[in-house]
């Protein structure tokens, strides 16, 4: 049952509200009432289900009513925009301010606030954070970049290099002002860096020892490059991956490199037997160098002693001449008898000849002070026995021959 059958809100005679006499009011009505100003302020317009029945109408909103509805959302979306204006910067990065596109200030790390776009915008620069860019290779070195790796030394041969750069900005407003592609930039200064750098210098240089100047040539060179365009980027480190030759031709160069070893090998080798053999030259050349020094000294020094001799000699000579020719006689053949071996012969005798070794006589002499047990060791007593016969034989022959002479 209807709550209108009771007659809550209408007049005895079915009119709308609005007399002086009214009841309680409809709740379907207020329902439909709200309804339809809900439609009406989202713009849709139109009468209800009945064509006919102006209950149906959707009401007007008076401006006061829409008004306020609008303020209140306004001050939403103005709340909302102004919010957006805030942004946090890490500790590691800047913040860029950008007014209608251009750059305004740069902020440091903390809680800040612009004005909301489209009047302001910002960028967000990491500092601190590494980037790497690989030149001639890419991932590993088993992938590598033909165009970029090989490059012609100083004596016209062809190196593949690899190498890796890490950067770090120092200027963010540089950075994004100045740079299109910041890796495209480095690529490019890089490459352009150690393509002069080893075309200064030799293929074994760049190959072997000198690795690590290259690396800080290029780095200086790099960072040279980039300051001059002002890209507000710091080089931090140049890694040489690898240096070789090229791989075709990779097996010659290897045995190059073996044959020049060998070489290095050969010479090292030579050079240690010159450093063994040159010395001992040189102190054999100084031994005879001072021995002859002494021997020349000493000719010289017996040769002024036998010129003061002669003198002497000269001067008692002319003293008393046949004295002296005898001494000088008996002198010398003293001297010639002392080395060598006397035989004494009878010249005068006509008995059997007499043999008298006076050489083999002072050995036996001087072999007498052997001891009996040496002696009998050495020969039978019968051998010994009939020796001393002879030496008793020759000793009496011998004094024999003194009697006679």
């Amino acid at each position: 049952m209807s709550l209108n059958d009771h007659g809550w809100g209408n007049q005895p005679g079915g009119g709308k509200r609005g007399g002086g006499n009214q009841g309680p009011p409809d709740l379907e009505e207020l329902w439909r009432d709200f309804n339809r100003r809900l439609t009406g302020l989202f713009g849709n317009r139109g009468g209800g289900g009945n064509g006919g029945d102006s209950g149906n109408r959707m009401p007007s909103i008076s401006p006061k009513q829409f008004g306020g509805g609008i303020g209140l959302i306004l001050a939403l979306v103005a709340a909302i925009w102004l919010g957006s204006g805030f942004y946090i910067v890490d500790a590691s990065q800047r913040g860029v301010v950008l007014q209608f596109g251009r750059y305004n200030q740069t902020t440091e790390p903390g809680l800040r606030w612009r004005m909301p776009w489209p009047i302001e915008s910002h960028e967000i620069v990491n500092l601190t954070g590494v980037r790497t860019v690989e030149v001639g290779y890419r991932g590993s070195d088993k992938n590598k970049v033909p165009k970029e790796a090989l490059m012609l030394t100083d004596d016209e041969n062809i190196v593949s290099v690899l190498f890796a750069v890490q950067y770090l900005l120092k200027d963010p407003k540089d950075y994004l002002f100045n740079n299109r592609h910041p890796d495209d930039a480095v690529m490019q200064a890089s490459e352009t860096a150690i393509r002069e750098v080893v075309g200064k210098n030799k293929m074994n240089f760049v190959l072997y020892e000198g690795r690590d100047q290259i690396a800080a040539n290029t780095q200086k060179l790099i960072q040279d490059i980039l300051d001059k365009y002002n890209t507000g980027i710091q080089v931090r480190s140049v890694n040489m991956q690898g240096t070789q030759p090229p791989e075709q031709v990779q097996a010659a160069f290897d045995d190059a490199v073996k044959a020049g070893q060998d070489r290095e090998r050969q010479k090292n080798e030579g050079q240690a037997y010159a450093n063994d053999v040159i010395p001992r030259a040189r102190g054999a050349a100084s031994r005879l160098k001072e021995e002859s020094n002494g021997y020349r000294q000493r000719i010289i020094v017996t040769a002024e002693g036998d010129a003061s001799r002669f003198k002497q000699v000269l001067t008692e000579y002319r003293k008393a001449p046949e004295v002296t020719r005898n001494r000088m006689y008996l002198e010398t053949v003293e001297r010639v008898y002392t080395n060598t071996s006397k035989v004494m012969l009878d010249a005068k005798g006509s008995g059997n000849l007499l043999y008298l070794p006076l050489d083999k006589l002072m050995q036996v002499t001087g072999a007498a002070p052997l001891s009996a047990d040496s002696a009998s060791i050495a020969q039978p007593p019968q051998a010994e026995h009939s020796t001393s016969g002879d030496v008793r034989s020759r000793g009496g022959l011998g004094s024999r021959e003194r009697g006679e002479r």
